[in-house]
C-alpha cells in the first residue's frame, strides 16, 4: 500500500464518478482503476461494488475513509514542514475572510506583512464564512477570519475568538425614519431592506423568530448582495435600510453618512467572529504575525464600535 492509492482512494469517494476522479489525480481511467484494485488486494476487502460501469463505495469503504485521509493529510503536511523549513522564514501564506472585514482591514494587513517579509507571497480570499469554511477544508488556505461557530464541535479545526459583534438597523443620516424612538417591523416594511453578507442557519431562525418573517430569510429582502461598498453606498444614496454588524458599518457611521435605527424589538444577535484553522496544519511562519494584526485590529474596532452603539 502507498499513500498515492490511498489519494486515490479518497479522490473517488469525494467525487462519486471514477472517471472525474481520474481527471482530479490526472490519469486514465484503467490506471485509476489498477490503482483502486491493487488497494483493495493489499486490504483483502472490497471498497467497491462495480455494477453497471459504475462504483458504489462499499461499507468497507465508508468506514475506511477518515483513516485514508488522515493518512494522506499527514503525508502532505509532513513534506509541507519540510519544504517550510528549506524556503526559510516566509514561504506562501493564504487566508480569507469577509467582505465586512476585508474593507478595513485587508489591505493595512497586506501592506504590514509584506513590509515585514519582501520575499512573501499572499492570497487572499474575500468570502461568505461558509465559502472560506470549504476552501480551508481543501487547504487552500492556511486560515480565515469569520464566524467561529462554524468550527464548532469539529475536531479538525481550531477556532481563536476574537470580537462579539452587535447588531443594529442602519439608514442614511436624513431617512425619514431616523431620530425615531421604537421604530417597528412594520414601519421598516415600508423601504426597500437589504439583505448583507453570510448568515448562517442559526441566526436567520433567530431572525425570523424575532420579527416573524419566514424562510428563507432572503425573501424578506428587496435586495440581497454581499459587496459591502455597495451596500454602504446604498445606504448612503436611497431610503433602503439594512440589518447588520456595527463593525461593518464603521466607516460610514464614523463619515456620519448613516445612523442606526431605534427598532424595536432589538435586533440582539449572537456571533463572533476570530481565526479559524486546520488543528493539523502547519503554520508558515509569517502566519502568526498575521493573527497579530488580525488581534490588533478586533482591539480597535472593538473601542470604536462602542462610540456609535445604540
Amino acid at each position: 500500500m502507498n499513500t498515492r492509492q490511498l489519494h486515490h482512494f479518497v479522490a473517488v469517494m469525494d467525487t462519486g464518478s471514477l472517471s472525474a476522479a481520474a481527471e482530479a489525480v490526472h490519469l486514465s481511467v484503467p490506471a485509476l482503476s489498477r490503482s483502486l484494485k491493487a488497494l483493495e488486494d493489499e486490504l483483502r476487502v472490497s471498497l467497491f461494488d462495480r455494477s453497471n460501469r459504475r462504483l458504489h463505495p462499499t461499507p468497507y469503504a465508508l468506514e475506511y475513509l477518515d483513516r485514508a485521509r488522515r493518512i494522506v493529510f499527514d503525508e502532505r503536511e509532513g513534506a509541507r514542514a519540510l519544504s517550510l523549513m528549506k524556503n526559510g522564514a516566509y514561504g506562501p501564506l493564504a487566508f480569507g475572510l469577509g467582505s465586512s472585514l476585508a474593507v478595513d482591514l485587508l489591505a493595512p494587513l497586506i501592506n504590514e506583512l509584506i513590509a515585514n517579509g519582501p520575499n512573501l507571497r499572499v492570497q487572499a480570499q474575500v468570502e461568505s464564512t461558509d465559502a472560506l469554511l470549504d476552501s480551508l477544508r481543501r487547504e487552500k488556505l492556511d486560515f480565515f477570519v469569520g464566524d467561529v461557530s462554524s468550527a464548532a464541535s469539529s475536531a479538525d479545526l481550531i477556532a481563536e475568538p476574537l470580537y462579539k459583534c452587535t447588531y443594529g438597523w442602519f439608514v442614511r443620516h436624513d431617512h425619514p425614519l431616523a431620530g425615531k424612538k421604537k421604530i417597528t417591523i412594520s414601519e421598516l416594511e415600508n423601504y426597500p431592506i437589504i439583505g448583507s453578507g453570510y448568515i448562517s442557519d442559526t441566526l436567520a431562525f433567530n431572525i425570523s423568530q424575532l420579527y416573524g418573517w419566514r424562510l428563507p430569510l432572503e425573501k424578506n429582502f428587496s435586495v440581497n448582495i454581499n459587496n459591502l461598498e455597495t451596500i454602504h453606498k446604498l445606504l448612503s444614496t436611497s431610503n433602503m435600510i439594512s440589518p447588520s454588524t456595527y463593525n461593518a458599518m464603521h466607516q460610514p457611521l464614523k463619515s456620519k453618512a448613516v445612523v442606526a435605527l431605534d427598532v424595536y424589538p432589538k435586533l440582539n444577535l449572537d456571533m463572533t467572529l476570530g481565526i479559524v484553522r486546520l488543528a493539523l496544519r502547519t503554520l508558515v511562519p509569517s502566519t502568526e504575525h498575521a493573527f497579530e494584526i488580525i488581534r490588533d485590529y478586533f482591539i480597535k474596532i472593538e473601542k470604536e464600535v462602542s462610540k456609535y452603539t445604540v
